[in-house]
């Protein structure tokens, strides 16, 4: 037994559990060395894993540029509404009058003119030499 080797029980037994204890005691669930590893996997997560953080900032972004862009497309549908309602109940009625008065007085204008221009006598040809 002045070899340098391990030595395994007689009649062949081999130790429970595989015979290295330092991987019985980081393996077992109740060690400190577990809740350390585990500890460290967890700060590891929260200091270098941002995708959490940054998947809730993209979906906070996401949902207050919904919400903006629907309050402004409110408002522009509002004032397309306000504006469709002064055309139709005071521009367009104040057009319509102002373009029946315009055309009344030009076709009277026109009847005119051409009452005189046929009732007046022929103009006078006038003859130029060169």
């Amino acid at each position: 037994m002045s070899g340098g080797g391990t030595e395994t029980p007689v009649g062949c037994e081999a130790t429970p559990g595989g015979g290295d204890k330092k991987k019985d005691s980081l393996g077992t669930a109740g060690s400190p060395a577990h809740f350390i590893i585990k500890d460290l996997g967890e700060i590891h997560s929260r200091l270098l894993d941002h995708r959490p953080v940054v998947q809730g900032e993209t979906r906070y972004f996401v949902k207050e540029f919904e919400e903006k862009r629907g309050l402004r497309e409110m408002r522009v549908l509002e004032n397309l509404k306000n504006m469709i309602h002064e055309t139709n109940e005071h521009t367009l009625p104040k057009c319509r009058e102002i373009v029946q008065d315009n055309l009344n007085q030009a076709l009277c204008l026109s009847y005119l003119s051409l009452t005189c221009y046929v009732l007046s006598p022929p103009p006078k040809s006038v003859s130029v030499q060169i």
